[in-house]
């Protein structure tokens, strides 16, 4: 999934140690434009990707993320976990002015159906 959004705030960095050693995971909150009232969704970046996708607050971005919940003791838990976000704009081709396509006056008596073959 992707949306667009401003980086409404970034939320300290979290680290711990699991048994395949220490993990990293930065969650942030962006604001997204919808209808009369704005929404506010809260992604994480997990390890190099922190790294990889630096975050300032008010920023325009594009975020990549999946969503996935798990269940704990009975409980289920939601995460949006972003794996690639990019600045609103970047990444995307930017075109060339588009040149009207050059259409020369029929001549009189012809019309456009009517080909030499």
């Amino acid at each position: 999934m992707e949306i667009t959004g401003k980086v409404f705030r970034v939320l300290p960095l979290v680290t711990g140690q699991g048994r395949n050693g220490e993990w990293r995971k930065q969650e942030f909150v962006i604001e997204i434009e919808s209808g009369q009232f704005p929404k506010k969704l809260c992604l994480s970046l997990w390890g190099d990707k922190i790294e990889q996708s630096p975050l300032n607050e008010g920023e325009q971005v594009k975020v990549f993320f999946d969503i996935e919940s798990k269940e704990y003791n009975g409980r289920w838990f939601t995460e949006a976990r972003s794996w690639r976000v990019e600045k609103a704009g970047a990444g995307a081709p930017q075109s060339a002015p588009v040149e009207e396509a050059y259409n020369p006056p029929l001549e009189s008596g012809s019309t456009a159906d009517d080909l030499p073959f």
